[in-house]
Formats: structure tokens, C-alpha cells, sequence
């Protein structure tokens, strides 16, 4: 209630808005502001000199660590101007601030108390537009608090689809009976972006995403923006400037970085695959399934789904008829690998060699069978789809198919070969998580022996072996020599899937995930093989298999995603030529 004190802040705010004149800052300054005769918490925001809005709290506490009533008024339902110098500034809580130099950049605000009341003021500030919210916060520190305190952040930020900035008071505030830690926190739709050490004032930073959030609330139909709600709506002249992004771009991002986090999806991963295939061997009262076995690291995950099904089932898993089919370009190591993963493992072991089979239907069909061409390939891989169908009629079993979600993207499955099976376990899983599965098996529940055989396969360079092998007896053609490298084909998949973003940022995001890894040159080639192979293959995307969704992406038909087979790619291409 002192006149002078409150004279100072209004006076001191101004000497902070003509600091931040001529720099590129958008500073929120909190202070106690007299309104129409009471008495408010107020935030403060400056740009460029000038004090473009002041935005009340909404909620004012009553209890024994805030009293705050005694003091202050609720800004809700206030709204008008106040004069501040000669200007005529916006007060009231349902001001947004439109940055209009930046696509999706709006920001909001609401203060401490705002956030931990059942329906938050930014839950409107969202609904009315804003992708960003700020939090001025007085929080004191009492044990525990803090965890309690970065869930409502981060739960906030998740539930209005937003960048959730809080701002604490730190060390050194004005404590009497209460301690302030200074828990700074900075949140993008449920992920913790950066976050300061309590009880050390700490400024800190993070790069926001505002394409990723704008496109989760595109594609989210319950994000429904509310028509009614009437904010009063301040530009700000923001201006762009260039900078080194901080922010971690993961450079895989469908495994997690974290050990123990990457654990616990490989377990749930695999469980979702498993009783998946539980549900649909039990619905068609199906006692056998048939697998074909490469030696390789999709058809080892499909097994080793089979089996676990299985044993949920309480099947005998001599009911898996594995069925291992060498021919021009099987190699030792893959077959041995293959033989003994289904021994091991307790199945029924079938071998069939196709050479034969393969070259009596080149001769029907005159085709040189020196000329190792893509139907010299695909005649391999269709001979070999064909016994496993047969071999399924025979044991009145379901073939049960190996493709992963990265092949099935690249369209690097031969149409009615690999392309089909009767379920697709691993038709949502990207070729870089396989391989953790995979490993994750060997190390948790498989015998040494057992688990030698897994880690080789996971060693294994990716191959569909159709051709033949070298002069050594070793894997000639190599999958990846040919299509580019899985590890960067899946990070393009993840940003042009699950954001929708265009090339040239997909490329930009690319550049910074691998700088220690590809040149740009490269990036740029694979990146161009990615959407050229991708728009051409959808027609084996629109015929697919069921299969288990396991992750945010899928790219089923029947479920995430809907595509003309005859898409045009000359978009994307031209961008990329361009970058």
C-alpha cells in the first residue's frame, strides 16, 4: 500500500522497456500495478522501448503461505487501459501477442498461482491462439515441491499443445518464513526443454519448435479453438535474426537416447507386437504360424514376436513352422544364424532351397539367368512368398510377415513377395529400433548361446541377399549401399510423417543431426531418394496387411495415413534440387 513503493515500480519499468529499446527482446516484467483503485499482480510486457501490454493474475491465493488477498484484486473479467508516460497501454487477462514476423508465434501469459488451479487461464490463452505461455511465478520451496511443480509445467504444456516458459523467484528474493529456489522451467508439449538448478539463479534457454506444435494442433480434432472467447489482440514487430540452434536434434529419433527409457520401450514395443498377434491367432483359432527366416534382422524379430505370442497363447511352438529358403545370395553366416535361431527357439524347421525352383521359372519366362536384374530379384522373393503361402495351407497356419515400417516407406519390398503375409508384426517399427529389439531380447532371457546368435544378426550388414556373394563367401549386395543409410531415411520419415514438415526444414533439422556424420551433399541425395521412392511406392502401401501400431507413426491405409497411389512427388523434389 506505499505510494512511493509502487510509483518506483511503474517508474523503474519504463527505465526497463528504454533498455530493451533497439535489441530484439520481448521481456515480461512483473510489478504491482494500481488499476481503476485496486490493487493488482501484474506482468508487464516491453518491446523495443515501449510497454505493449499488462496482463493481471487471475487467481489469487488465500492461505496461510500466500495471503495474497489481503492485498490484491483478481484481474478477472478487467479489462481496459492504463497511462503509462503518454502512452495508453492494454490491461486485462485476455491479451494475446501476436510476434508477426513468425509464423505460429503467439504468445500469452497468466502468473504463479494461474497455473495450479483446476482450468488455468492458458488453457483459453491456447484455445484462443497462443502457442507460447509465460509464467511469472513466486513458488516457494518446500520437499518434494519441485517434482510436483515440472509435472504441472510439463502437463500444461502437453494439454494446451504449447511452449510452457516459467519463470521462479530465485535466491536472494524476500523470504521471512518462506525459501525461493529459483526453478526455472521451459516446456514444449510435455517434454522438459531445459530447466535450472534450484537454489542457483540461473538464466536459461531453449530453441522452440512452433511448426511441430502448430502441426500437433492441426492434426489433433480435439485441439478445437474456441470462437467466442474475445482477445484483444497487440502486434509485435519482432524482428527474425539468425542463430546457432541449441536445441538436441536427435538423430534418431525413434530409439530413445536414454538407456534405461530405451529399455522400457523395447519391452513395450514388444508386448504390443505380441498380443497383437495373440488377439488375431486366437480370434481365427489358429494353431500354427509360418515364418519365413532369413537369418536376418526383421524376420529374427518376427520370430521371436511368434514365439512369445506362443507362449501367451500356451501354443506348443513346434506350431511355428520356420522355414528357412537359401538361394543365389544366401550366405554361411545368415543361414547358420537362421537355423539356429529356430532351433533354439524350439520351432519346426523346414528348409527348402529355391535355386531350382527359380531357375525352371526364369526358363518359362526366357529370361537369362545371368542378368541379375530386378527380375532375376523379384522371382527369388515372390518363390519364396509363394511356399510360405502353401506351407500355411498345408499346416492350417497364417503366414506371418517380417517387413519393417522402413521398407515399407522406401517401397523396398518386392509387390506380392515380402509385400505380403497374412499379419505384419513388424509393420510399424522403423529399421533403427529393430535391432534394439532385438538386442534387447538376447540380453534379457536368452541362453549365452542363444545370445551370441542374436548379437551376430545385429552385426549383420542388411541385405536382402538376392544376389550372389562374393568371391569370400560374403555379403555382397548390401541394402543400404543401394537405398542410402536407414539411420537417415527414418529421420526424414519421423519429421515428414509425424510433423508434416517440408523438405527444406526436414534437410535443416538433417544438417544439425549429423553434422559429425554426413556432409550436406549427402544428406541432400538421400533426402531426395526419400520422398522420390516414397511417392512412387504408396501403391504397396495401400494394399497392406494388418499389423500392429506401435509407436506415432504408422503408415497403414486403414489408419494414419491416406494416400493417392498416384501422389506427384514434383513438389517436394523441386525444393529439394533448390536447397
Amino acid at each position: 500500500w506505499q505510494k512511493s513503493m509502487l510509483d518506483m515500480a511503474k517508474t523503474h519499468l519504463q527505465f526497463i522497456a528504454e533498455h530493451c529499446e533497439d535489441k530484439e527482446i520481448v521481456a515480461i516484467v512483473g510489478l504491482p500495478m494500481i488499476y481503476r483503485s485496486k490493487l493488482y499482480n501484474v506482468a508487464a510486457v516491453i518491446y523495443d522501448g515501449e510497454i505493449l501490454g499488462l496482463v493481471p493474475k487471475t487467481y489469487i491465493p488465500n492461505y496461510s503461505e500466500f495471503y495474497e488477498a489481503r492485498h490484491f484484486t483478481s484481474g478477472k473479467n478487467k479489462d481496459g487501459y492504463v497511462m503509462i508516460g503518454e502512452e495508453e497501454v492494454p490491461f486485462g487477462t485476455e491479451i494475446l501477442f501476436n510476434c508477426v514476423n513468425f509464423e505460429n508465434f503467439s504468445f500469452a501469459i497468466e502468473i504463479c498461482e494461474d497455473l495450479w488451479v483446476p482450468n488455468p487461464p492458458s488453457t483459453s490463452h491456447a484455445l484462443a491462439g497462443a502457442t507460447v505461455i509465460a509464467n511469472l511465478s513466486a513458488s516457494d520451496e518446500t520437499t518434494g515441491k519441485d517434482i510436483y511443480r515440472t509435472g504441472l509445467v510439463s502437463g500444461q504444456s502437453a494439454r494446451t499443445l504449447s511452449a510452457y516458459i516459467y519463470a521462479d523467484a530465485g535466491e536472494g528474493e524476500s523470504t521471512t518464513d518462506l525459501v525461493f529456489a529459483g526453478h526455472n522451467i521451459i516446456a514444449e508439449n510435455g517434454n522438459i526443454l531445459s530447466q535450472s538448478k534450484r537454489f542457483e539463479n540461473q538464466t536459461i534457454y531453449a530453441d522452440i519448435d512452433l511448426d511441430r506444435l502448430a502441426s500437433e494442433r492441426a492434426k489433433m480434432t480435439t485441439f478445437i479453438p474456441d470462437e467466442e472467447l474475445s482477445y484483444e489482440e497487440v502486434e509485435v514487430e519482432l524482428e527474425p535474426i539468425d542463430f546457432e540452434v541449441e536445441r538436441v536434434i536427435d538423430n534418431a529419433p525413434f530409439v530413445p537416447s536414454n538407456t534405461n527409457e530405451r529399455e522400457k520401450r523395447c519391452e513395450e514395443i514388444l508386448s504390443i507386437q505380441t498380443m497383437g498377434l495373440k488377439k488375431r491367432l486366437e480370434h481365427t483359432n489358429c494353431k500354427n504360424a509360418v515364418v519365413g527366416i532369413s537369418g536376418g534382422l526383421d524376420s529374427t524379430l518376427a520370430l521371436l514376436v511368434t514365439a512369445r505370442a506362443f507362449d501367451k497363447l500356451n501354443l506348443d511352438r513346434k506350431g511355428i513352422i520356420a522355414v528357412t529358403m537359401p538361394g543365389f545370395g544366401t550366405t554361411d553366416r545368415t543361414y547358420t544364424n537362421a537355423v539356429s535361431m529356430i532351433e533354439k527357439l524350439g520351432c519346426t524347421f523346414k528348409e527348402v532351397n529355391i535355386s531350382e525352383a527359380t531357375v525352371l521359372h526364369m526358363n518359362q519366362i526366357e529370361h537369362d539367368i545371368n542378368i541379375h536384374d530386378v527380375t532375376y530379384e523379384n522371382a527369388q522373393a515372390r518363390q519364396r512368398t509363394y511356399l510360405l503361402m502353401d506351407f500355411a495351407n498345408e499346416h492350417n497356419g497364417m503366414v506371418i510377415g517380417t517387413g519393417d515400417m522402413s521398407e515399407l516407406a522406401l517401397g523396398w519390398a518386392t509387390y506380392n513377395g515380402d509385400h505380403m503375409s497374412m499379419y505384419g508384426v513388424n509393420a510399424s517399427v522403423p529399421k533403427t529400433l529393430v535391432k534394439y529389439l532385438v538386442q534387447w531380447v538376447a540380453v534379457n532371457g536368452m541362453d549365452e548361446n542363444s545370445k551370441a546368435t542374436l548379437l551376430d544378426i545385429v552385426d549383420t550388414p542388411i541385405s536382402p541377399e538376392l544376389i550372389p556373394a562374393d568371391e569370400n563367401g560374403e555379403i555382397k549386395q548390401k541394402t543400404e549401399d543401394l537405398v542410402g543409410p536407414y539411420e537417415l531415411h527414418d529421420f526424414f520419415l519421423y519429421y515428414f510423417l509425424r510433423f508434416g514438415f517440408r523438405p527444406s526444414k526436414i534437410f535443416y533439422l538433417a544438417n544439425i543431426a549429423f553434422k559429425d556424420m554426413y556432409d550436406e551433399k549427402t544428406i541432400k541425395k538421400w533426402l531426395s531418394t526419400f520422398f522420390r521412392r516414397f511417392f512412387n511406392q504408396q501403391f504397396k502401401r495401400s494394399c497392406l496387411p494388418d499389423g500392429p501400431k506401435v509407436g506415432s507413426i504408422s503408415i497403414s491405409p486403414r489408419g494414419d495415413w491416406r494416400m493417392p497411389s498416384d501422389a506427384s512427388s514434383a513438389m517436394w523434389l523441386k525444393e529439394i534440387e533448390a536447397l
